[in-house]
């Protein structure tokens, strides 16, 4: 029977998040608030030590989703939870299972997500997703960015800023409005309203703020006025499919709340007992868009040297073309269809249920690396570009 390692990140036992914003829907016209009109962030401000430290653990995994993956992964052989904590190296060389499959996002360090991947190459383990350079890359938004635009594919104009008396020499030509973020996160950590920046005095309030409180590099970037999508790819290579699109409805998000789908909007505004309607799956959107998009998704997948499974962001600029916004490598996997998670829900609309994406996953890992388990890669998976992976629904 396959040996089948699971590396993981568990979150610390959830604490209650206080969400900063007041009661109401949206804004009656869609226009994006001016700066003297509050959004719901600011309107019931949060300390400094309570921004931070909310979206500490973001980006690791609950018992509850680790526990979904590890019922999947079992179905394909006997699984062994192997927590990326300061004993995995040992446990992994004494386990030495037959492949890994890798949701750890790892804790200290701009190289983190790549730790687990990097520590199985060392001992020659075959693993699932990315590896180490492509997370690595994917983590740094800059060095994304860089990599897309040297290939041509569009990606809005950005900046980094390292030191905040570098903020105008660096992103002093680029157009009003700009969008910041923390350079090395993920999760939507540390975004937020405040991060879309009208005049240069909020855009250098903003980022002395990041800058400080994350104590890494800010990405200051053109924010794209279009509708925002976000894309789920299955396979390698040539094979490689996108799932259909998942469109964004941020007139879900309560009144006073900008077009970004920001920490509050993941983690704080859309609860369990009262979800945000957000995502539309498949996009509304035209044959002609639709293609477009999967085009400069695939572009970006196969550039980044993406593996097996990712998430990638895009956005339209104002002439309606696609541009990639980020790329994850380890896309997130909540296993309640209620949930807002975007690759399983993508892949609902495949006609592809949760164990099966799980499974798909090691599937195509284990083909890339000769490992042979239970059971091949089902054809509802979208393997040889299968009729079940047909995309986004046309206007």
């Amino acid at each position: 029977m396959t040996l089948i390692g699971l590396a993981y990140n568990q979150k610390p036992e959830p604490t209650e998040l206080t969400s900063p914003t007041s009661e109401g829907g949206r804004q009656e016209d869609g226009e994006l608030p001016r700066p003297d009109e509050e959004p719901p962030s600011k309107s019931i401000p949060l300390s400094i030590a309570e921004l931070i430290a909310r979206d500490e653990f973001a980006e690791w995994d609950s018992p509850t989703t680790i526990a979904a993956v590890e019922s999947a992964l079992s179905r394909l052989g006997r699984v062994v939870r192997l927590e990326a904590k300061e004993d995995f190296p040992e446990r992994l060389r004494e386990v030495r299972p037959d492949i890994v499959f890798n949701i750890a996002e790892g804790f200290h360090g701009v190289n983190r997500e790549a730790h687990v991947p990097a520590i199985c190459e060392f001992f020659g383990i075959p693993y699932s997703g990315s590896d180490p350079f492509t997370l690595s890359l994917c983590l740094d938004k800059a060095r994304t960015k860089e990599t897309l635009t040297f290939r041509g594919i569009p990606t809005p104009r950005f900046a980094v800023v390292e030191k905040l008396e570098d903020l105008e020499g660096a992103a002093g030509g680029l157009k009003l409005p700009l969008f910041i973020k923390p350079l090395h996160e993920g999760s939507s950590k540390g975004i937020t309203d405040s991060n879309l920046c009208f005049d240069r005095a909020h855009l250098l309030k903003q980022t002395e703020f990041l800058l400080e409180n994350y104590k890494q590099p800010v990405l200051v970037e053109e924010y794209l006025p279009g509708k925002e999508f976000t894309c789920a790819v299955l396979g390698n290579g040539d094979e490689a499919t996108v799932l259909p699109i998942v469109g964004m409805n941020f007139d879900s998000l309560p009144k006073g709340a900008l077009p970004i789908y920001s920490f509050d909007a993941k983690f704080v505004w859309d609860r369990p007992e009262n979800p945000l309607d957000i995502f539309q799956c498949p996009a509304r959107i035209t044959r002609e868009l639709k293609a477009s998009i999967e085009r400069v998704t695939l572009d970006a997948f196969r550039v980044l040297g993406c593996r097996d499974w990712a998430r990638i962001d895009v956005r339209l600029d104002a002439s309606g073309t696609p541009n990639v916004l980020e790329v994850n490598p380890l896309p997130g996997i909540l296993p309640d269809p209620a949930d807002n998670s975007c690759l399983p829900k993508a892949a609902r609309a495949a006609g592809i249920g949760y164990e099966e994406l799980i499974q798909n996953c090691l599937k195509y890992a284990a083909a890339r690396q000769g490992v042979d388990l239970d059971r091949p890669l089902s054809r509802t998976s979208g393997a040889q570009g299968a009729p079940a992976l047909a995309a986004s629904a046309s206007a």
